[in-house]
């Protein structure tokens, strides 16, 4: 008997098992276009609001002084290759969407470790002039000594989200979000009635 006989299953189950396989990959097909997986191997920054937690991040990069110059993937992950920048998107998308999928978002989001490291190499690796300019060392002394030390956010802390950023914080009112679809999402389906039936009332 050939291995390939061995791993098949019984005549009688090859149906079924073709079935259940179908049924695996056109889940998992689904899956990929529900969550617009494709859009994260972009530097689209509508890509980020595929999640609902990070609007405020989006609405606020929006209406700083970065966003003619930076978008999130040019602060929050590596430049030192190809090959570690789309590792590292890998593996914070996986853990973000793990997060997500389970509903365990914390209300106020904090950059874990690695990505504060991430972020601090690319605020010098974009400001190295000004980090490393004489005549800003000279009045600005963290610029000197303290910047491998302290986080460029630690004085710079309103660069380019802001301070307070909750979903209370930042109202949807700041301007209409880039995707059709996530503006319906967060009008609930009982005020979309009511709103209706103010319309039709004469």
């Amino acid at each position: 008997m050939s291995f390939l006989h061995k791993i098949l299953p019984p005549k009688e189950w090859q149906p079924v098992v073709a079935v259940l396989m179908g049924a695996i990959v056109a889940l998992g097909l689904y899956m990929v276009k529900a969550a617009n997986v494709t859009s994260y191997l972009s530097d689209d920054p509508k890509a980020c609001i595929n999640c609902h937690v990070m609007t405020t991040e989006y609405i606020t990069w929006q209406h700083s002084s970065h966003r003619e110059v930076a978008h999130c993937n040019d602060c929050h992950v590596p430049h030192d290759s190809f090959l570690k920048k789309y590792a590292f998107k890998a593996k914070d998308g996986l853990y973000h969407a793990t997060i997500y999928t389970l509903r365990a978002e914390p209300q106020a989001i904090i950059m874990h470790e690695a990505g504060q490291e991430v972020v601090q190499s690319n605020c010098i690796r974009c400001h190295k002039a000004q980090v490393t300019d004489a005549k800003s060392a000279s009045w600005v002394s963290s610029h000197m000594h303290d910047r491998l030390d302290r986080t460029c956010w630690e004085c710079h802390r309103e660069t380019p989200h802001g301070r307070v950023k909750s979903l209370s914080a930042v109202g949807y009112h700041v301007e209409p979000l880039p995707i059709k679809e996530q503006q319906e999402l967060f009008v609930p389906e009982w005020l979309e009635k009511a709103t209706e039936s103010k319309k039709s009332t004469p």
